[in-house]
C-alpha cells in the first residue's frame, strides 16, 4: 500500500503529462500535469479518446502507436504535434508502454508526454543561428578562423579551403604553417605565439600559398573572445588579400619618386636660370638656393611618406639638417607626435627652414653661447601651437623693411593656416610663435 501511495503520489506531482488509455484509445487515468499541458480536465477526458488532442492530420500516428503496443513493443523519445483544449499545436516528446493483465496479456498502454516546445524553439533558434553563421563566414570575402586559447586552430570557413585547396586533417592545430611562405614563416610564428601568450590582438602581414601554388598578401588579424570571467576561451581571426592593395601601393611609390626626379630637375632648371638672372648677386643666389633646397627637403618627406600625413618631429629634422651637426645640437626640440596634412608641412617646413637660416646667419646661431629652444604642442582647446625662441645671440635690431623672408614666416602661415603668428623682436631674442587650429593643421588640403 506504501508503495502505490508513493506512485501515486509521483503522478500526480509530476510535471509531465501520464495517460493511461485502453487498446482503442480510451482515456482510463489523466493527471494533474496532462492538464497543464493539454487544457483538458481529467473529467473531460476520462472515458474519451486520446485523439481529442491529436491534429486531424496527424490522426495516423495514433494508429502506428496502438499497432506496435498491440505487438508488445515500445514506443520511445517520440517526438510529434499535439493540440491544445484552445486549438492551438504543441510539441511533445512521447514514451507509451504497453500495459499488461496479471495473466501478461496486453490490456492498455501508459504514456508519458513531455511539453518541448521551449526546448524545440531554442533548438529551431540555435539551429537557425548556426546556418546565419555559416552563410556569413563561408560568403565573407576573408578567410576566417576560430582557434583555441592556446593558438591551434579549430575551425576555417569555406574560403580558407577554396583558398587553399587543403582539409582540415591538414591544417588543424598549428598545421596552417604549411602554407606560410618558409621565408616569412618564423616571424610569423613568433608574433602569433607572443600575442596568445600575452593575450594581445595580433596583426601581422605575410604571403600564403593558393591552391594553385602561387603566393598571394594577406593582411591577418586575430581578437581574443573572452567569458564573463575574462577569461579566453576561443581567438577569431581573418586573412585578407591585400597583393593588389600592396601592389598599386608600389606603382604608386614608384610614381611618386619619377614626379619627385622630374620636379627635382626642374627646381634644377630654376636654379640655373635664377644663377643666369641673379646678375652677380651672390647673396640673393645663396638665399634662393636655400629656399629651393627646403622645398626639396619637404617633397622629400612627402614622398617617403606616401604623400600621406607628415609626423611634425621628422619635419623638423629635415628642415634643420640645414645647420649641420654642431648648430642642430644647438636647436632643442620638444613636443608630442603630431601629424600633419601635407600642405601644411610645406608651409611649417618653410618657415622653421628660413628662422633656422635667419638665425645661423644673424641670430642666437651665430655666436658662441646662443641656443634655440623649438616647441610644439597641442593645447587643450585643440590648437595646434608651435614656438621658436632664441637666446644667448647677439642684441636683436628688427628690420627696416620686410623681404620675402617674412612671408614665409608670418604672412603665408597667417593666411594658409588661419594661425595667429606673433614675431617679437626682443633684443634679447627672436620670438616667433604660430598658433592655429589643430584639426586645420591636420587636414589641411592643397
Amino acid at each position: 500500500m506504501l508503495a502505490e501511495a508513493h506512485l501515486s503520489a509521483i503522478i500526480q506531482s509530476s510535471d509531465d503529462a501520464i495517460i493511461s488509455k485502453r487498446l482503442d484509445g480510451t482515456v482510463i487515468s489523466w493527471n494533474p500535469g496532462a492538464t497543464r499541458i493539454f487544457g483538458f480536465t481529467e473529467e473531460e477526458m476520462v472515458g474519451q479518446s486520446i485523439r481529442k488532442v491529436i491534429p486531424h492530420d496527424r490522426q495516423d500516428e495514433e494508429d502506428d502507436i496502438l499497432a506496435r503496443i498491440g505487438r508488445g513493443e515500445r514506443v520511445r523519445s517520440f517526438e510529434t504535434i499535439r493540440q491544445r483544449k484552445d486549438g492551438s499545436s504543441l510539441r511533445v516528446s512521447l514514451t507509451v508502454s504497453p500495459i499488461l493483465d496479471p495473466d501478461g496479456r496486453i490490456v492498455g498502454a501508459s504514456k508519458i508526454a513531455r511539453d518541448v516546445t521551449e526546448r524545440h524553439a531554442a533548438e529551431e533558434a540555435l539551429k537557425e543561428t548556426g546556418l546565419k553563421f555559416r552563410m556569413l563566414a563561408d560568403n565573407i570575402s576573408q578567410l576566417a578562423w576560430i582557434a583555441a586559447p592556446d593558438g591551434g586552430l579549430t575551425w576555417y570557413n569555406k574560403r580558407w579551403y577554396d583558398y587553399t585547396g587543403t582539409q582540415f586533417q591538414q591544417m588543424r592545430g598549428w598545421g596552417w604553417e604549411a602554407v606560410h611562405h618558409p621565408d616569412h614563416l618564423d616571424r610569423v610564428r613568433e608574433h602569433f605565439s607572443i600575442c596568445i601568450a600575452s593575450g594581445t590582438e595580433w596583426e601581422d602581414t605575410f604571403p600564403l600559398r593558393g591552391a594553385d601554388g602561387a603566393y598571394r598578401w594577406f593582411l591577418s588579424r586575430a581578437k581574443p573572445i573572452r567569458d564573463d570571467a575574462g577569461e579566453i576561451i576561443h581567438w577569431f581571426g581573418t586573412n585578407t588579400d591585400v597583393t593588389e592593395l600592396l601592389e598599386k601601393e608600389e606603382q604608386i611609390r614608384v610614381l611618386l619618386m619619377e614626379v619627385n626626379h622630374r620636379s627635382k630637375n626642374m627646381l634644377s632648371v630654376v636654379q640655373a636660370l635664377a644663377r643666369r638672372s641673379g646678375g652677380g648677386d651672390a647673396s640673393f643666389l645663396e638665399r634662393f638656393e636655400k629656399r629651393l633646397a627646403s622645398l626639396s627637403a619637404n617633397q622629400d618627406l612627402l614622398v617617403r611618406r606616401g604623400w600621406a600625413t607628415i609626423p611634425m618631429e621628422e619635419l623638423v629634422d629635415a628642415q634643420l639638417a640645414i645647420l649641420g651637426r654642431e648648430s642642430r645640437g644647438l636647436v632643442k626640440t620638444c613636443g608630442p607626435a603630431v601629424d600633419l596634412s601635407p600642405r601644411s608641412a610645406e608651409i611649417i617646413g618653410m618657415a622653421l627652414h628660413e628662422l633656422a637660416t635667419n638665425a645661423l646667419k644673424y641670430g642666437a646661431l651665430s655666436k658662441s653661447g646662443g641656443e634655440v629652444w623649438l616647441s610644439w604642442e597641442v593645447t587643450a582647446a585643440d590648437r595646434f601651437v608651435v614656438e621658436w625662441r632664441e637666446t644667448g645671440g647677439p642684441t636683436v635690431v628688427p628690420p627696416n623693411a620686410s623681404g620675402f623672408g617674412t612671408t614665409l614666416i608670418r604672412h603665408i602661415p597667417s593666411r594658409s593656416l588661419k594661425a595667429e603668428v606673433v614675431l617679437d623682436y626682443a633684443p634679447e631674442g627672436l620670438l616667433w610663435r604660430l598658433d592655429c587650429d589643430a584639426k586645420v593643421a591636420r587636414s589641411l588640403v592643397s
